[in-house]
C-alpha cells in the first residue's frame, strides 16, 4: 500500500482510508472489528469517522461508530499504528447531538466540547485529523446548485473556528486540521486566515469526488494542487452506482439506495455509469475497480475513502489501490465524462 503526506501537517497515511460510517448501522460490531483488521493487515493506516455517525444519524445511534473503533484500538494495541480522522457536525439542530440551544455550530464551545467527546469515546488523547463536517454558512453542499446568499448572515466566522482549534493544537488534542464539503471561497479564506494570524493552516479537504461528479476539478483541483492541500475523496463509487449494481434498474434489498429516500439523486446516473461499466469489463476491470484506480490516478487526490458492508467488498476496495489504469483507459473515460458531465453533483 503507497502512503502520501497530508499538506504540511507531518502526517503519513496509506492511499486508501478506511470510511466507517456504516459502522452501527449496516455493519454490526463484530464485522466492523473484521473489515478494520482485514484493512490494517493489507497496509490502510487511515481511518475516517466523524462523531455524528453511523448514518443516517439519530439520537439512538450517534457517536457508535467512534466507540466501536476505540474499543477496536483498545483491544488490538493499534493506536500507534493508524491516523485517525474525525469530524466536528456542522451547523444543525439535532439536540440530541448538543444538550443546549441553538444546534450545533462551529463556535468554540461546540467544538471543545465536539472534540472532548470524540477523544473519549476514541479512548485516546489525541486526534490525528480534526475536521469541520461542513460549513457553518450558508453555501452548496450535498448535491446543491445555484447558490443563493443566506437573507440573514449569521454564520460563525472562520477565524473564531479556526482560533479553537487552534487552542487544541496547543493543547495537544489534535495534530492537524480539514476541511469536508468546502467550496473554493472557504478553503482559501481559511488558509488567508491561517497565514495573517498565526492559525492552523488546513491540510486536507474532503469532498466527493468520483466519475459521477468531477465538480471539484472546475475550482478546487487547483487549490488543492497549488496550496499544497490534498483532497481526501469521498463518495468514491458514487453511493454504489459505480459497482454497476444499480444498473438496468436493479434496487438491490437492503442497498442505500433503495432504503434511503435522500440518496435518490445518485440514481440519477444510471447511464453514465452503465457506459463506464462496460469500459471496465472491456479492460478486465471491474466497476468498482476502475471507479476506485481512476480517483487514485487523480495528482491532487491524497487519499481515497472506502467503505464496505461485506468482506468481499471490502477486499475488492483494496485491491483497486494496486491498479493502475492506461492511457486509453483514461482517454475513454474522458470521452464519456464529455457526453455525460457531472449527473450526480
Amino acid at each position: 500500500m503507497q502512503t502520501t503526506s497530508l499538506g504540511r501537517s507531518g502526517l503519513s497515511v496509506s492511499r486508501l482510508c478506511l470510511g466507517t460510517m456504516n459502522f452501527g448501522a449496516s455493519v454490526d460490531e463484530a464485522a466492523a472489528h473484521a473489515q478494520l483488521d482485514m484493512a490494517l493487515d493489507a497496509g490502510v493506516t487511515f481511518l475516517d469517522t466523524a462523531e455524528l455517525y453511523p448514518s443516517p444519524p439519530d439520537a439512538g445511534s450517534f457517536g457508535a461508530t467512534e466507540a466501536m473503533i476505540g474499543r477496536w484500538l483498545a483491544a488490538r494495541g493499534a493506536r500507534d499504528r493508524v491516523v485517525i480522522a474525525t469530524k466536528a457536525t456542522g451547523r444543525s439542530r439535532m439536540p440530541w447531538l448538543r444538550p443546549w440551544e441553538g444546534g450545533t455550530r462551529l463556535d468554540a464551545r461546540n467544538i471543545e466540547a465536539a472534540v472532548e467527546g470524540s477523544l473519549r469515546r476514541l479512548g485516546t488523547d489525541v486526534i490525528d485529523l480534526y475536521q469541520l463536517h461542513w460549513p457553518d454558512r450558508k453555501t452548496n453542499i450535498f448535491g446543491q446548485l445555484g447558490y443563493t446568499p443566506a437573507a440573514k448572515d449569521d454564520a460563525v466566522p472562520l477565524e473564531e473556528t479556526l482560533g479553537a482549534l487552534g487552542r487544541l493544537v496547543d493543547a495537544g488534542k489534535i495534530r492537524a486540521v480539514g476541511l469536508c464539503n468546502e467550496t473554493p471561497w472557504g478553503i482559501m479564506t481559511a488558509l488567508a486566515l491561517a497565514e495573517a494570524h498565526g492559525l492552523p493552516r488546513v491540510a486536507t479537504v474532503q469532498n466527493p469526488y468520483n466519475l459521477l461528479n468531477r465538480t471539484f476539478e472546475i475550482g478546487l483541483a487547483e487549490i488543492a494542487h497549488r496550496e499544497d492541500m490534498g483532497l481526501l475523496a469521498y463518495a468514491p463509487l458514487s453511493m454504489g452506482m459505480l459497482t454497476g449494481k444499480y444498473l438496468g434498474g436493479a434496487r438491490p434489498a437492503g442497498s442505500r439506495l433503495s432504503e434511503h429516500r435522500h440518496f435518490a439523486r445518485f440514481l440519477e446516473g444510471e447511464e453514465a455509469a452503465g457506459r463506464y461499466a462496460a469500459l471496465a469489463r472491456d479492460h478486465g476491470m471491474e466497476p468498482a475497480t476502475l471507479a476506485l484506480a481512476w480517483v487514485l490516478s487523480r495528482p491532487f487526490t491524497a487519499s481515497v475513502l472506502i467503505g464496505a458492508t461485506s468482506p468481499e467488498q471490502l477486499r475488492r476496495n483494496i485491491a483497486a489501490a494496486e491498479v493502475t489504469p492506461s492511457d486509453e483507459v483514461i482517454a475513454a473515460v474522458d470521452a464519456i465524462h464529455a457526453e455525460h458531465p457531472n449527473p450526480v453533483p
